[in-house]
């Protein structure tokens, strides 16, 4: 499996779940993870993020942290719901710090916990 993003399947249409894999670079913000929440926020509306950080993640480059930051604050408010999935630690830390400025509800869970977060996410 190559680096970047994976758009998974199998969730209500509200629904965008995606997990990083390897070494997450700008250009799987600009080809995947930018054109799939576009697509969906002009099809819905708001969504709900289900973002997946797990044990093949390696890191992101810094393209690909400042288009993170990119998305965060261009769709702020498009977010009905974020669920995010990980154990790395300063990703955890990170999202605890930016969560009270998040419009939308914002939960944390380990990779346990991913069919919790999977749950939530869909309700």
């Amino acid at each position: 499996m190559s680096d970047g993003f994976k758009i998974l399947d199998g969730f209500p249409d509200p629904v965008l779940a995606v997990e990083a894999i390897g070494k997450v670079d700008a250009q799987a913000y600009e080809t995947v993870l930018i054109p799939a929440i576009e697509d969906k926020l002009s099809a819905l509306g708001k969504i709900k993020l289900l973002y997946i950080i797990g044990d093949s993640f390696d890191g992101f480059t810094l393209g690909a942290a400042w288009d993170d930051t990119k998305v965060g604050l261009t769709h702020l408010g498009d977010f009905s719901k974020i669920a995010l999935v990980s154990d790395v630690e300063w990703i955890r830390l990170g999202m605890r710090a930016f969560a009270p400025m998040i419009p939308g509800e914002m939960r944390l869970f380990s990779l346990a916990e991913r069919q919790q977060a999977e749950d939530w996410i869909a309700a």
